[in-house]
């Protein structure tokens, strides 16, 4: 079982996820707390893995992504070996960043960026929809990004 997340680690992890580049004496100051016990408990919180990792947030348009693709797929058959099958292959796809197995109509929402809508129209034709045991796909271009908030609301307190 997880240790229970107080106060002062809800914050630290608040600060971390609106700026992972701090240094742990601006944080432990963020945070209320001196600098030594500031890092016990990121060092706690990483090895109990609620932090796990670091990364840079990149903005796709300015990298040469603006197309940015929602996609449901629906499989043939749910078979466990098929279900791995398919997130398997979905890890060896660089436009895929995000796939998530769903319950409903569909069996799994991609989240794709392209460099235009002809390189993701090829992969849909040349990749996706040519996988076995894809059903049907569906795809949403994204038009406009209303609200990016990376990481979980530790504002609302889960008991």
């Amino acid at each position: 079982m997880l240790p229970r997340l107080d106060a002062i680690d809800r914050r630290i992890l608040k600060e971390l996820m609106n700026d992972g580049r701090l240094t742990n004496v601006a944080l432990a100051q963020r945070a209320g707390i001196t600098p030594p016990p500031c890092l016990r408990r990121v060092r706690a919180l990483e090895e109990a893995g609620y932090i796990v990792g670091y990364h840079a947030v990149i903005d796709e348009k300015m990298t040469g992504f603006p197309v940015t693709v929602f996609v449901s797929v629906a499989l043939h058959n749910q078979a466990d070996a098929d279900l791995r099958a398919f997130e398997n292959v979905c890890l060896t796809w660089p436009m895929v960043r995000e796939c998530y197995m769903m319950s409903g109509e569909t069996d799994y929402h991609l989240k794709c960026i392209a460099p235009d809508v002809a390189r993701f129209e090829a992969f849909l034709r040349n990749q996706l929809g040519a996988t076995p045991n894809v059903a049907s796909v569906k795809t949403a271009i994204s038009i406009r990004q209303a609200k990016r908030e990376p990481g979980v609301p530790l504002e609302i307190v889960v008991q």
